[in-house]
């Protein structure tokens, strides 16, 4: 995994988690990477890691089953949704609608550009 200067790499990290989470590639009740699977997995301190799955289980994504290990919760893919979406429009919408506006675009031309990407993938 590449990190970025700019953000912590526990947020990066829940950020990879978050991903996972809306690609359904992890679903919800599912077991997780243990904190040193992940560590080595991606090559950080377990302790970044540990710092990770604290947030995590503030946000209520995930919990400990005591001697097992770590789980996704029931709405893990609900909470992380809303979330995402939260942290879309707080910080990236306001320069998103920037560059729109300087860049003298409508939503005209986004929705064809948006078609056409949803088209490719």
């Amino acid at each position: 995994m590449e990190f970025n200067d700019n953000k912590a790499i526990y947020l990066q990290i829940s950020d990879l988690f978050f991903d996972e989470i809306l690609m359904k590639k992890w679903n919800d009740g599912d077991r997780i990477p243990s904190v040193r699977e992940l560590a080595i997995n991606i090559e950080v301190n377990p302790n970044t890691v540990m710092r990770t799955f604290s947030y995590l289980q503030e946000k209520g994504i995930i919990f400990n089953k005591r001697g097992i290990g770590y789980f996704l919760a029931d709405d893990a893919y609900k909470i992380t949704l809303k979330l995402r979406k939260e942290e879309f429009i707080k910080e990236e919408l306001p320069q998103i609608f920037k560059t729109i506006r300087l860049l003298n675009l409508d939503f005209s031309d986004l929705e064809q550009l948006y078609l056409e990407y949803k088209k490719n993938k």
